[in-house]
């Protein structure tokens, strides 16, 4: 196992390397034929605003996790991963060792499909908020005096559009099957649903609820694969087995404590952002490794 680089990354520099995107966290570079290399940075978006400070190990935890993930279920879900290897990296790339150890994936190039994969268990989040005013998620018709929290009887497939800037908007099903076609959604929302209740029942058996996540598929040729991150505390509600109780707000492994400092503040939620205090950066940076210590049973540092 690889260790936790202690420096912290916000942006990656690799001359010679052409790049391929940068996003909100992750740097991505063209790898040869086909391939891409996937890099998580420190950098933490609260609100779809960057912040200036980046969150010790937050890509190593990215990374590390969903590589965990991907071998995990990788004989029933077929995805983009070749190796987080560098030895198995091109060998323009291998001189950036610093900036690709442990928070790196080599992998294989699809389409993303254009609607975000989400899967809710328990009601938070948007679909709380949805809920609350027409007693629907997603155009999903739920019981009557749910309250915030609440477990569902079965998972929910609640899909939405791929915002570029901005945030992600919930679409009904009938959209989706608009974007994708009818074979390809059922296709989606079957393998979508079936991962997150293989992933909640293991996470369950390690002490945490996986609330909701969200997934990307792409195609590669005829084949349908799981990309990007995948069941990591940017992409997923993780919240502690141990305490929970509907009706209230969850302890949570992830940015949550980053905006709920933010929500103190006067702040409009446009860039540029407050500064984080070190207590804040730090209790975030535990927040993260403790959700890949649990989940993996092994010690980030």
């Amino acid at each position: 196992m690889q260790t936790t680089h202690q420096s912290v990354l916000t942006i990656t520099r690799l001359p010679g390397a052409r790049l391929f995107s940068r996003g909100k966290v992750r740097d991505v570079y063209e790898a040869g034929p086909g391939q891409l290399v996937v890099i998580a940075t420190d950098r933490l978006s609260a609100f779809d605003v960057v912040m200036g400070e980046g969150i010790p190990a937050k890509g190593w935890v990215l990374t590390q996790l969903s590589c965990f993930w991907f071998e995990m279920f990788g004989k029933s879900f077929s995805n983009h991963f070749l190796s987080s290897n560098l030895a198995d990296y091109p060998a323009g790339l291998q001189p950036f060792a610093d900036q690709l150890e442990g928070r790196s994936m080599l992998v294989r190039k699809a389409e993303p499909f254009p609607v975000e994969c989400v899967v809710r268990g328990y009601l938070a989040g948007s679909g709380l908020k949805e809920y609350r005013a027409t007693g629907t998620v997603c155009g999903i018709k739920l019981p009557e005096g749910l309250s915030e929290g609440s477990k569902f009887d079965q998972p929910i497939f609640t899909p939405a559009t791929k915002a570029t800037t901005g945030h992600d908007e919930n679409i009904t099903w009938e959209e989706t099957v608009s974007t994708l076609g009818s074979e390809t959604a059922e296709k989606l929302r079957d393998y979508s649903l079936d991962l997150y209740s293989r992933a909640r029942d293991y996470a369950a058996g390690r002490g945490i609820i996986i609330a909701d996540t969200k997934f990307e598929w792409g195609r590669s040729g005829n084949d349908i694969l799981l990309i990007d991150e995948v069941l990591t505390p940017d992409s997923s509600r993780f919240w502690p087995q141990q305490g929970y109780q509907p009706g209230r707000p969850q302890p949570s492994f992830d940015k949550q404590f980053v905006r709920d400092y933010l929500e103190s503040l006067h702040w409009n939620k446009q860039p540029p952002p407050p500064p984080l205090p070190p207590e804040v950066v730090e209790k975030t940076s535990e927040k993260y490794r403790q959700a890949y210590s649990l989940l993996t049973g092994q010690n980030p540092n």
